[in-house]
């Protein structure tokens, strides 16, 4: 799982495939389709996608000449799983800190 974790949270760092992964998120759309509006050559464009299809976030399925791009997501639930136990961990962490501080708060007045 931690190579995967791996592979998901380096694919998210760019904003680029960030903003091709929300855009997925309202349906399936052509590379011409995705790349409209990114400031970089179509090559460069295209290693973008292969880094998120290789983290298993999207699927691309060519038509003839149309290659066109899904979102997966279920690749995410890898990277939403550890968030959210990071963020039980902290939660409990900070409940016995504000418990501690609150018992010393007390036992000074």
């Amino acid at each position: 799982m931690e190579n995967n974790l791996d592979t998901v949270f380096a694919a998210m760092a760019d904003p680029t495939r960030r903003d091709v992964l929300m855009r997925l998120s309202n349906g399936p759309a052509t590379v011409s389709e995705l790349h409209e509006g990114h400031d970089i050559a179509l090559p460069s464009f295209m290693k973008h996608l292969s880094k998120l299809e290789a983290a298993g976030l999207v699927n691309s399925e060519k038509t003839g000449r149309v290659r066109t791009v899904e979102l997966d997501a279920a690749a995410l639930t890898v990277a939403e799983k550890w968030i959210h136990k990071q963020r039980r961990q902290w939660e409990g962490r900070l409940d016995r800190l504000q418990a501690l501080a609150e018992t010393l708060h007390r036992t000074k007045s």
